[in-house]
C-alpha cells in the first residue's frame, strides 16, 4: 500500500494537483516584496544574477517567482524522487531545472547550470538543500557564481504567522491569509582566486550573511 501511494505521489497528475494547490494556497497570502528592482536593474545592465535562499523558506516564493519566467531562469534540483516533484512544479512556473546533487549527477547538472547562467543571466540556488544540514552553505552556489561570473543576491522570506515542520530544515509554511514578506538583500560580489582558502572564505561569508535570517 505504501509503495503504491509513493508511486501516485510522483505521477504527472499528482504534480499537476500540487502545482495548482500551491497557486491557490499562495493566493491567500498577503505578499510584500522588498528591494526587487535593484537586482533586476543589475540584470538590465548585463550583470548575471544568482538568487540564493534557505530550503526552509523557498515555498512562499514559488508563486511570485513565476513572474521571472520571462528571464528563462534556471534552478538546479536533485535527482531524488522528491526532486521529481519539485522539478515538475518549477517547470510549470517557467523555470528550467538541471538535475543533480553532490551525491548523484552533480557535475553534469552543475555544468548545465553554469552554462544556463552564462546564457540567460538568471538562476537560483537553495543553499542547504536537498538534505541539509540546516543553515550550511554548500559549495555549489559559490562554484556557480565564480564560474558564471554572477553576483549573488540573497533573499529571505518571513511570515506574520506560520507553521514550522519537524523536518531537518524546520520547513516554514505560512498560515493562510497571513502577511508574507520576500526581501532581497544587497548583491555579493565574489573575486576569483587560485588560493583554495579564498573559496572557503566566500562560502563562510555567504553563510554568515544569511544564517541570521533563518528561523531556528
Amino acid at each position: 500500500m505504501f509503495k503504491k501511494l509513493k508511486f501516485i505521489i510522483y505521477t504527472r497528475p499528482f504534480i499537476f494537483c500540487v502545482y495548482y494547490f500551491i497557486q491557490i494556497y499562495s493566493m491567500t497570502l498577503r505578499l510584500k516584496v522588498k528591494n526587487e528592482k535593484h537586482w533586476q536593474n543589475l540584470m538590465k545592465q548585463g550583470t548575471p544574477v544568482l538568487l540564493c535562499a534557505w530550503h526552509q523558506q523557498f515555498f512562499s516564493a514559488i508563486r511570485h517567482f513565476r513572474a521571472y519566467s520571462r528571464y528563462n531562469p534556471g534552478l538546479m534540483i536533485s535527482q531524488s524522487r522528491d526532486g521529481d516533484l519539485i522539478s515538475g512544479v518549477a517547470n510549470r512556473i517557467g523555470w528550467h531545472t538541471p538535475r543533480g546533487s553532490s551525491s548523484r549527477g552533480g557535475k553534469q547538472a552543475m555544468d548545465m547550470m553554469i552554462d544556463h547562467l552564462k546564457t540567460y543571466g538568471l538562476g537560483a540556488q537553495i543553499l542547504d538543500g536537498p538534505t541539509g544540514p540546516i543553515g550550511k552553505v554548500k559549495a555549489g552556489a559559490i562554484k556557480m557564481a565564480l564560474e558564471a561570473n554572477t553576483v549573488i543576491i540573497p533573499f529571505y522570506v518571513s511570515a506574520e504567522k506560520a507553521w514550522f515542520f519537524n523536518s531537518w530544515d524546520k520547513f516554514m509554511l505560512p498560515k493562510p491569509f497571513s502577511q508574507v514578506c520576500i526581501t532581497f538583500g544587497r548583491e555579493i560580489h565574489l573575486e576569483a582566486s587560485d588560493n583554495p582558502d579564498t573559496f572557503e572564505h566566500h562560502r563562510q561569508y555567504l553563510e554568515n550573511t544569511m544564517r541570521p535570517h533563518l528561523f531556528l
